[in-house]
């Protein structure tokens, strides 16, 4: 066996309190190839943790049959600082109640400073060149300092992902079928996960503007290549992915095994986990581009209507849903429509029906990259 479990520490905030990231490792550290996942970086995003629970089994039971042939690592909570952040009764875990943001934007800029680190270091080696890569990521992660709770926390996360081959960030959506954002470099390589996991949609991104987890480790390669040129290889060396387990109220075993069986199958398609893996299914969809995607938002405040399901195709134009204004003098002119701008599938719905401005109450995954969707591509 050489499962260990690690225990780190984030500083108390406050007298009396304190909190820890808890780290399940396999195989032998720095074996080839690396694996590492994390859950609910949203910590009111279960589905992962579910998912992760019963992975864990899993790798338990591979780990003393012997099976680890690489190294992985298992973060099960990411996120113990949003998991404790209940109001009134409502988890609140997707932003820092102490003024942090969006738990899952503005994480180190691992490419800055990037270029200088490996200058004069490359050649026309590739597996030389991922190698230096990664001292240099490393050199940088190990010099870098953190004092706060959040800042500990993404320093401690980081570290202990960034060399990996594979990173793969489990969230979910409101309501939604399950789908995985990648950069284009890394399709069709990841194909065989999202088939595994059955994604209806997979969105691509050189980057979505938010400095999400899995790109800050996935983006630096295809950076960097574009820096130094073609002759001198750096193959995208890491394949990063957020993976969406459909919606916040799918947590039940039979979901969570079925996926911790398609992660369980990557790894073991990978070369980290010995076995014939089952066979992969016919894929869900196709790659687009994250521009491609429709994030409707609401017009008003109001109440929401849906008129459209999940999975249905729409058309540029349809109604998905009407916003109903509770104040209005006339209840029969009370409903706004709202439209979709691109032809696609409904992808997610918000399940919170009671609306405000601006609020993104759905996605629709279409063809063509849509010309409002620049900057920040993801939903803050």
């Amino acid at each position: 066996m050489s499962k260990r479990i690690d225990r780190i520490a984030l500083p108390s905030m406050s007298p009396g309190t304190d909190r820890y990231l808890k780290v399940h490792r396999y195989g032998t550290p720095g074996a080839r190839p690396k694996a590492y996942l994390q859950a609910s970086l949203h910590a009111d995003e279960i589905p992962g943790m579910m998912a992760a629970h019963h992975l864990i089994r899993r790798l338990d039971e591979a780990d003393k049959r012997g099976e680890i042939q690489g190294e992985i690592i298992v973060v099960p909570v990411a996120n113990p600082i949003g998991s404790n952040q209940v109001v009134n009764g409502i988890h609140a875990g997707r932003y820092e109640l102490r003024g942090g943001g969006n738990f899952n934007r503005r994480w180190p800029d691992l490419f800055a400073g990037l270029i200088e680190a490996t200058a004069g270091k490359l050649g026309t080696d590739a597996a030389s060149n991922v190698a230096v890569v990664r001292q240099a990521i490393g050199d940088k992660l190990a010099a870098m300092t953190a004092s706060g709770e959040l800042s500990v926390l993404r320093l401690e996360l980081s570290r202990l992902a960034y060399d990996a081959d594979f990173v793969l960030d489990l969230h979910c959506d409101d309501d939604s079928h399950v789908h995985l954002f990648l950069i284009p470099d890394h399709w069709p390589d990841g194909q065989d996960l999202a088939a595994l996991i059955g994604a209806e949609a997979v969105l691509l991104a050189a980057d979505s503007g938010g400095a999400s987890f899995d790109e800050v480790f996935s983006s630096p390669w295809a950076k960097l290549q574009e820096a130094v040129g073609a002759g001198y290889p750096v193959p995208a060396a890491c394949l990063a992915a957020t993976v969406e387990f459909r919606g916040r109220a799918d947590v039940f075993d039979e979901i969570g095994e079925k996926d911790a069986d398609a992660l369980y199958t990557f790894l073991q398609r990978r070369g980290l986990i010995a076995g014939k893996a089952r066979d992969v299914p016919s894929p869900r969809c196709q790659a687009t581009m994250l521009d491609a995607c429709d994030v409707v938002r609401s017009p008003a405040a109001g109440v929401l209507a849906y008129k459209v399901q999940l999975g249905q195709e729409v058309r540029t134009g349809d109604v998905i849903a009407e916003l109903i204004d509770p104040l209005a003098d006339d209840q029969a002119a009370a409903r706004q429509l709202i439209r979709c701008q691109t032809d696609g599938k409904v992808l997610s719905r918000s399940m919170h029906k009671l609306v405000a401005p601006g609020d993104s109450i759905a996605k629709v995954v279409g063809s063509k990259s849509l010309a409002y969707r620049t900057g920040l591509l993801l939903e803050d």
